[in-house]
């Protein structure tokens, strides 16, 4: 289905109006850090519930919800005050191929971003450009693993100066960067602007956005995220991201 590009952006933004509402948050991992009123509770739950975003959408949430039950329901409280003797109750964590020793590290690398480095809004807001977070990216990754890690823990955080599209990583960002007047991005951090975002880009974005005209590029990668995103500035600068909802619910709720 190829739109004129006249018909694209409307085609587009009525799909926007669809998805991007309360009811989406029903089916959705979001729906984890929304349990939250903190600031640095939703950061870190978002955060860790993006980063087990691949594979079945129920099974995510399930997980999620289940390391907030080990976190004892307050994640910025357990990361910061934590004993060596309280992680032990995560080592039993498992989804798919991020298990408890991974958990783990993560806890020890958000308290060594939040005692060292201001947190992790200011950590993203250091390295950012004013049109991309790519950099910011892999320099995160690189504070986020500069204490003693495993090697095996790397893996599950993305670096886009790799080729990687880092889709859970550019999802975490959408949900904390892009002010949503319909209630279901959080917008709390302003340090950033939603005109620096980069669309979540995995299969079904990926499917959807090729149908449309708006991707050429065969591979999920980094390339491929710089096509996307240069076209969907085009269609919103100020807000290229919000056609993620676009995309999404055609490829996952339409079957397009």
């Amino acid at each position: 289905m190829k739109l004129k590009r006249s018909e694209l952006k409307p085609f587009l933004d009525e799909k926007v109006q669809l998805y991007n509402n309360p009811k989406f948050i029903e089916s959705d991992p979001i729906q984890v850090p929304h349990q939250f009123s903190k600031k640095e509770d939703i950061e870190i739950a978002g955060f860790l519930t993006a980063t087990i975003a691949w594979g079945n959408r129920k099974s995510i949430i399930t997980n999620a919800n289940k390391m907030m039950e080990l976190l004892d329901q307050s994640p910025y409280e357990f990361v910061m005050q934590h004993q060596d003797t309280d992680l032990e109750a995560l080592k039993g964590f498992v989804h798919r191929t991020f298990n408890g020793d991974d958990f783990i590290q993560f806890i020890k690398s958000l308290q060594h971003i939040y005692t060292t480095h201001d947190g992790l809004e200011a950590v993203f807001a250091k390295h950012a450009e004013s049109n991309a977070l790519q950099q910011s990216i892999h320099e995160f990754k690189k504070l986020f693993f500069e204490i003693p890690h495993l090697e095996r823990t790397k893996k599950h955080v993305s670096d886009p100066l790799k080729n990687s599209a880092a889709k859970r990583i550019n999802m975490y960002l959408r949900w904390m960067v892009r002010k949503d007047n319909a209630g279901v991005d959080f917008g709390i951090w302003d340090s950033l602007s939603p005109a620096q975002l980069s669309c979540p880009l995995d299969v079904h974005s990926g499917n959807v956005a090729r149908q449309l005209g708006l991707l050429k590029r065969k591979q999920n990668d980094a390339k491929a995220l710089a096509e996307l995103d240069k076209n969907l500035r085009k269609l919103d600068p100020n807000d290229p991201v919000k056609y993620d909802f676009a995309l999404f619910g055609l490829g996952v709720f339409e079957g397009f």
